[in-house]
């Protein structure tokens, strides 16, 4: 360990635990990318992450919180120190007649759900998985796929916030609600997020059915009621063959019945699949049939035309859940609804070689990996709505999500000129990219035109701190104003290396520019930071816990 970091131990709160790890090696969930953290920590207690936060001011280090690093991008890489909340992760109050739920941040998806089912709760919406930490999902802007609900934030009634200072900070609705509102979708950026106070509903099964139909059937029936028809709807396009797979469900008290599936649903067809995507990266041409081969053991044929459907009564927390099969790259855009046909018929236009795209861009000899998965969510009635929301202000928005499958951890070689033009027809879309997604034709610049609220969340975001604890290479990236040459914030890390990974991905690395670079020592510049803060912080007192009050007078 870094002698000032074990010289700053013996200093600071001696008495309360420090649970770090100084080999840890953070990897995504689909090993895209790899960092190597100075050092893990794990914090139990609401006094442990603030030692923490404390020692890296002291100590002039970086943080970064994650929970099951299933986003695909560089977002929770570091080499400075990683906070990680799994220790973190208890239900702190359940109003069984409001249902209104209070917990510690660290809870995964999956905790919380088996917590809610002996109160007879469950949460209203899910995405495609339950791996993430509550923190996490709120703080990328995890969505279903359901025209009646938005983003899972919009389930969120208040938040507790450790800032860069120590102090916690509550906001909501009615208390600090611009540092609310940036918090709602904050990225990491803010500080470290410890309490979430969540609306949970009764507990519900779903009743699901799907069916394979031809892709002309789901744009035919886009304006009427594909969307509206049921609570939850979904779809899966296969671009080479032309159909897709509708999924629809409602709530229903009906006891649970399992689906009749194919053997290409079970463990077989999993090392099947896989093995003929392995395959297609040396013969690419083969995808076409791949896909069609797939469809047609599954749903009897390929055209969506007669095809067997299934359908099944599940709860309702799994039953909205997704098998991501293997490691991927995913590519998930924000766009209006009503452009949902438009958007599909010209994607296909240039997959298939066909004219009418008007894509810049040749996809002669190009082969991508199938589904194309399609949803939907509507946040437009929301308030407060979060600064970063991405969802669409005025309306329904659709998401369309072009994932490659990485076979084995190997990239497809479709991979760059795919999502070239395929992030070329979002943006002429109006479209904004999923924010813990892959996505690559992004500039800070084009951010800033997409979310006219960005300057306020930057605001907040300079308030609570002002010497980047909270920043890396990725935010600098896609969110701070660029200018060449201009400085780093005192503890913004900065991407210094990219290296290929053995077995697969990227090894990334960074370090903090500015860190040797200060004039004073670590407890200097803590000092005159803290104190300069404190003054900046003021408008937040109205929200601060009393035990962080007391705390903070008492340093």
């Amino acid at each position: 360990m870094d002698l000032l970091v074990k010289r700053e131990l013996q200093r600071v709160d001696p008495d309360v635990p420090f649970r770090a790890s100084l080999s840890h090696h953070h990897h995504t969930w689909a090993r895209t990318f790899h960092s190597r953290p100075e050092l893990y920590i794990q914090p139990e207690t609401t006094e442990e992450i603030r030692k923490i936060i404390i020692l890296a001011r002291k100590c002039r280090r970086r943080i970064v919180t994650v929970g099951c690093g299933h986003s695909p991008s560089d977002i929770t890489c570091t080499s400075s120190w990683m906070v990680n909340l799994d220790k973190y992760n208890r239900i702190i109050k359940v109003n069984s007649q409001s249902k209104v739920v209070v917990m510690q941040a660290g809870i995964r998806l999956h905790e919380l759900d088996k917590e809610l089912k002996s109160y007879a709760l469950a949460m209203p919406n899910l995405g495609s998985i339950n791996q993430q930490s509550i923190a996490g999902a709120i703080g990328t802007a995890t969505h279903g796929s359901s025209t009646r609900h938005g983003i899972l934030s919009q389930s969120v009634l208040g938040l507790k916030i450790m800032l860069s200072n120590g102090r916690t900070v509550s906001c909501s609705a009615e208390q600090n609600l611009d540092l609310f509102r940036a918090a709602l979708v904050s990225l990491g950026a803010l500080g470290i997020i410890t309490e979430v106070t969540f609306q949970a509903v009764p507990r519900f099964n779903i009743e699901w059915q799907q069916s394979l139909v031809p892709i002309e059937s789901i744009k035919s029936d886009w304006e009427n009621d594909l969307w509206t028809q049921a609570e939850f709807t979904r779809v899966w396009w296969f671009p080479y063959i032309k159909s897709a797979v509708k999924w629809r469900a409602e709530k229903t008290n009906k006891p649970l019945r399992s689906p009749k599936g194919s053997w290409m649903s079970g463990k077989l067809g999993y090392h099947v699949y896989h093995i003929l995507l392995y395959a297609a990266q040396y013969i690419p041409r083969l995808l076409p049939a791949i896909e069609k081969f797939v469809i047609t053991v599954q749903y009897g044929n390929a055209d969506g035309k007669n095809s067997t459907g299934s359908s099944g009564v599940a709860d309702g927390h799994t039953g909205l859940l997704m098998n991501c099969l293997y490691s991927q790259f995913v590519n998930e855009w924000a766009i209006p609804l009503a452009k949902g046909p438009e958007a599909i018929t010209r994607l296909s236009a240039w997959l298939n070689g066909e004219e009418g795209s008007r894509i810049p861009f040749d996809s002669k000899g190009l082969y991508i990996h199938a589904p194309i998965e399609v949803r939907v969510s509507d946040t437009s009635s929301t308030t407060p709505r979060p600064y970063l929301d991405n969802t669409v202000p005025d309306g329904p928005t659709l998401y369309l999500n072009a994932t490659l499958y990485r076979p084995y951890n190997l990239d497809p070689p479709c991979h760059e000129r795919y999502y070239e033009a395929f992030e070329w027809l979002m943006k002429e879309m109006g479209g904004r990219p999923h924010w813990a997604k892959n996505f690559y034709q992004v500039s800070s610049e084009y951010t800033r035109q997409m979310y006219p609220e960005l300057p306020e969340w930057l605001r907040v975001r300079e308030e609570v701190d002002p010497e980047g604890m909270f920043l890396g290479d990725w935010h600098r990236k896609y969110l701070l104003p660029y200018v060449e040459n201009m400085p780093l914030l005192p503890l913004e890390e900065k991407e210094t290396d990219r290296e290929r990974a053995t077995g697969g991905g990227v090894d990334w690395s960074g370090e903090i520019p500015s860190k040797a670079l200060s004039p004073q020592n670590s407890e200097e510049s803590f000092d005159l930071m803290h104190g300069a803060e404190a003054e900046k912080s003021m408008m937040l007192d109205a929200g601060m816990d009393e035990d962080s009050i007391m705390l903070s007078r008492t340093e």
